[in-house]
């Protein structure tokens, strides 16, 4: 049923107002606008939603819709009618409008700024979400259009509309009249309606990663008839690995007659599939993908793995694929993992999943793994695996996502997952690019407040196959921001399990003391040293002398372990030969009984060519059942089958896993604790100082500080003058006089600096600051460069400031070129410097450091993200390396660091207040015994970059 359209009611579409979500139950649904061309989807969509809902929509029986309402119901102006719709597999599955009012309730136009707002969800899809995230989006629309509150009538009976506006967290007010319950809310976002998104976000997200990584069915497609290829070889790893689910073969190129491959059902297409499939492998080359994405979707698949390569890794054409892939299965609600991707693994006794490349199935355990290199993701889960060699001791593995181009699914959607996940202790990650820093450091900060997070971050510029916001940020900016939120940043993968294994069954230390016994003095020295070099603070080590026993080791780390004064003990072992030598089964028993003994202390063990004791600690520690071997048969080669995907060079190292299959041990103790075994000092103790460094944020964030008030901070005035500014044009530099003022707002006084382009103006602008005066030249190569001599500092008359400036001029050149200024004295001091830049990616960021070579030639800078803390500008302010010369060093006079903290405190508020000023650099502080003084000081001003963080839960756009 079409009607025609109105030109009147034709506007400009808003695009931007498309989006992609997660609703409830982790499906997808896609969001957008109504247009006229709707009429008939909006028809049909209407003829299947029950008599009760459209009773409560209309508060009267209303079978069907008139053209009248087709008509009123499909043209909206986008500004005072508008309608948008969710949408799975291209058809109405729920939609929501808005109507501005007047104060009198009639139909207005702006600046009114109140609308009814109605909603009518298809019966079938009640209860997933749909309607809170309709109300998000609407919202948001509203907002933009110069809407500032909804009002909604709704039937009593109606609990379920009434809880999605009364869950929503905004300020509202609620009446009852007529029989009609009728409510009022602000569109404003509250700390609550933050929250309650966020919190959605998170339980719909996890769900989405879930419903991915425990399929009760799955089917792999592109399974050729013959050993080999992608997709026979991944067919056998699930089979092999126990998949408690269903598990099909599809391949179009099947005999009629074939029913089975392996031992599992073979079909001609997921379509032939009776009953319901969770997972679908896609292991045919890119130009078949898009033909088993429509079968996929049209028979109810949730979610896709996708092998296949060509896509945006191999250029523009493959962007361009890549971009329609994501497209096409958001269009039927599925979650894609790739493409690129060397798949997924979950340990779980009740799914055993091996939905990837890895022959082997790894040993289950409590770490969760996330690489989005395939080749990157063998080693890491060949160095978890390997028993001896390296790192030992090893545990195992609860999940492991690689995740290739990430087109969809990310390293943000798996923490989501991971977060609250409860057979995952610990996250270890490996990001070649992050996609949405603003979002991963606010869900890095959740998650490493409840367990251990891992990262190493590639340095260099994003894979071809990514799609990264730009950041202007360096990358150890970016670095320190990751700890800041709670991260373990480690530089290589060797770091990340070694750190990954001592998270995973030790507790954390309760500070830096740390006690080292062991049988050699050598090693003992050499572990001391790597202590002290990482900032811990270790006690003398106790040498057992080579002629130690295992009862000897016992005796000691009982005693360290005992001692109140130690927060952690690293046990260093070299072989001994000779009689009566200790043996490697029995050295691990008495170390671990000993460590049992005091459960909350962590114990590592330094091992040089000690195999068999790195062995025995890891046979007599480990709980988890050993994993079933994969089966040799699939690795055979053989020519292959049309659609089956062939990509030998992503094949993992078969004979390095061969070599690492070793008996299942017997299962000990269940109080036993492993204990990581380390082959060199310096690893055990880096993967400890990380420990420590990370227990101790645990513990602040516990008490995070407070974002203090301050009563001369004038934010309306300072927001009027913004406006004035900007006004003049986007991208404004503000000069002096207007820097002034605007700092001034929050209480930030910048001493004033008086242009002297003649020696006469010099002398007029001294005698108007008083004397001692400095003279400064001000040309960008001379600028805060008093190195260079283009600074003169207490002139206390005329005369001497005269002099000087003939010695600039001589020096330098002609006024014109100096642009020389003089400035009032500020009490000796620590010279510093405090910048604020909003950057589009990650946002707001507070950077100090001490102002010249310090912070310009040696990068010495610390960083947080805005708003700032009390406690945040304490730690700012100690972070940095020279930050002994604020406190005295070497005899100097300490500088007064709480006026320091206030001023960084005052610049994040004007920043974060204000978006704004998207620049502030603040050079020279000068921090004095008493107070301090900012002699110089620059603001720029231009529209502020988008907050997508505080808008309505949208997936990354394609």
């Amino acid at each position: 049923m079409q009607t025609p359209a109105d030109p009147q009611d034709r506007h400009e579409y808003p695009s931007h107002w498309e989006a992609d979500v997660v609703l409830r139950d982790g499906g997808t649904a896609r969001v957008r606008p109504i247009t006229v061309d709707d009429a008939d989807r909006l028809v049909s969509f209407y003829e299947q939603v029950s008599d009760e809902s459209k009773y409560y929509r209309f508060f009267a029986p209303y079978p069907r819709l008139s053209a009248k309402d087709v008509h009123r119901f499909t043209h909206h102006d986008f500004v005072d009618r508008v309608g948008l719709a969710a949408t799975i597999g291209g058809e109405f599955i729920a939609t929501v409008r808005y109507d501005r009012i007047g104060t009198d309730g009639m139909p207005a136009s702006a600046p009114a700024d109140e609308a009814e707002v109605a909603f009518l969800v298809q019966d079938a899809h009640q209860g997933r979400g749909v309607a809170s995230a309709l109300l998000e989006h609407i919202a948001a629309v509203a907002r933009e259009r110069g809407i500032r509150r909804f009002a909604a009538e709704v039937l009593p009976a109606n609990s379920k509309m009434i809880k999605v506006f009364t869950d929503a967290g905004y300020t509202q007010q609620r009446s009852f009249e007529d029989g009609v319950v009728r409510l009022e809310f602000d569109l404003e976002p509250t700390d609550r309606s933050v929250a309650v998104q966020r919190a959605r976000e998170q339980r719909a997200e996890a769900r989405s990663v879930r419903r991915l990584l425990a399929p009760g069915s799955v089917a792999v497609i592109g399974v050729g008839r013959a050993p080999g290829g992608v997709g026979r070889s991944v067919l056998g790893n699930l089979r092999d690995a126990g998949f408690t689910g269903r598990l099909h073969a599809v391949n179009q190129a099947f005999p009629d007659d074939l029913k089975e491959v392996d031992g599992v059902s073979a079909h001609r297409s997921v379509r032939d599939i009776e009953g319901p499939v969770d997972l679908a492998v896609v292991a045919v080359p890119a130009e078949h993908v898009p033909g088993v994405v429509t079968d996929c979707g049209e028979h109810g698949v949730q979610g896709l793995v996708v092998l296949a390569s060509g896509y945006a890794e191999s250029g523009q054409d493959g962007r361009a694929r890549q971009r329609e892939l994501v497209r096409h299965a958001r269009t039927y609600g599925m979650r894609i993992i790739g493409p690129n991707a060397f798949g997924i693994i979950n340990t779980a006794d009740d799914v055993r999943l091996n939905a990837s490349l890895a022959p082997e199935m790894p040993r289950p355990g409590r770490i969760g793994l996330f690489a989005q290199s395939g080749a990157i993701g063998i080693a890491l889960l060949s160095r978890l695996h390997r028993r001896g060699g390296g790192v030992t001791g090893t545990t195992g593995v609860s999940t492991f996502v690689s995740s290739g181009n990430r087109a969809d699914v990310s390293g943000n959607d798996v923490i989501q997952y991971w977060y609250d996940d409860p057979d995952t202790d610990v996250v270890l990650m490996y990001l070649e690019s992050i996609g949405n820093p603003r979002k991963f450091t606010r869900l890095a900060r959740r998650t490493a407040a409840a367990k251990p997070l891992v990262v190493v971050q590639g340095a260099g510029s994003a894979p071809q196959g990514h799609a990264v916001r730009a950041t202007r940020l360096p990358h150890a900016t970016v670095s320190a921001l990751l700890r800041q939120a709670g991260v373990i940043r480690v530089d290589t993968i060797t770091e990340l399990v070694d750190a990954g294994l001592l998270l995973a069954r030790q507790p954390l230390p309760a500070g830096p003391r740390v006690a080292i016994v062991g049988n050699s003095e050598s090693l003992g020295l050499l572990t001391y040293d790597r202590c002290l070099a990482e900032g811990l603070r270790p006690a003398r080590p106790l040498d057992l002398t080579t002629g130690a026993t295992a009862a000897d080791f016992h005796r000691a780390l009982a005693g360290a372990l005992a001692d109140d004064s130690c927060d952690a003990v690293v046990v260093t072992a070299i072989p001994t030969i000779g009689e009566g030598t200790v043996g490697d089964a029995e050295l691990a028993e008495a170390l671990r009984s000993a460590a049992e003994g005091v459960p909350g202390k962590p114990v590592l063990v330094v091992h040089v060519e000690l195999g068999g004791l790195a062995e025995a600690l890891s046979a007599a520690g480990r709980t988890a059942p050993q994993a079933p071997q994969a089966s040799q048969a699939s690795q055979a080669s053989a020519p292959p089958e049309r659609g089956d995907l062939q990509r030998p060079a992503e094949r993992p190292p078969t004979a390095e896993a061969a070599a690492d299959r070793t008996p299942a041990p017997p299962t000990p103790h269940p109080c036993s604790r492993l204990i990581p075994a380390y082959p060199a000092a310096e690893r055990a103790v880096r993967a400890l100082a990380e420990a420590v460094k990370y227990a101790q944020w645990r513990r602040e964030a516990a008490e995070p500080g407070k974002v203090p008030e301050y009563e001369d901070i004038d934010e309306k005035g300072t927001a009027e003058l913004i406006g004035a500014l900007l006004e003049r044009g986007e991208g404004l530099t503000l000069g002096v006089e207007e820097t002034c003022a605007l700092l001034g707002g929050y209480g930030i006084d910048v001493h004033r600096a008086l242009p002297a382009p003649t020696p006469e103006a010099a002398a007029g602008a001294a005698r108007d600051l008083g004397y001692p005066v400095a003279l400064k030249a001000t040309a960008p190569h001379l600028r805060h460069r008093a190195d260079l001599g283009g600074v003169r500092l207490d002139l206390a008359d005329e005369e001497q400031l005269r002099r000087a400036y003939t010695e600039l001029t001589e020096l330098f050149g002609p006024p014109e070129e100096l642009r020389p200024v003089v400035q009032r004295m500020a009490p000796r001091g620590v010279d510093t410097v405090v910048r604020a830049v909003i950057d589009p990616a990650a946002g707001a960021v507070l950077s100090f450091g001490l102002a010249g070579a310090a912070s310009q030639l040696l990068g010495d800078m610390a960083h947080r993200l805005v708003p700032v803390t009390d406690r945040d500008a304490t730690s700012l302010v100690r972070s940095i390396r020279t930050a002994p010369l604020l406190f005295g060093w070497r005899g100097s006079t300490p500088v007064d660091t709480p006026a320091l903290e206030e001023l960084l405190l005052r610049v994040s508020r004007l920043v974060d207040d204000h978006p704004e000023v998207v620049a502030v650099t603040l050079e020279p502080v000068v921090v004095a015994r008493h107070g301090l003084s900012v002699l110089g000081a620059t603001v720029r001003l231009a529209p502020p970059p988008a907050r997508d963080d505080l808008g309505p839960r949208t997936l990354p756009a394609y």
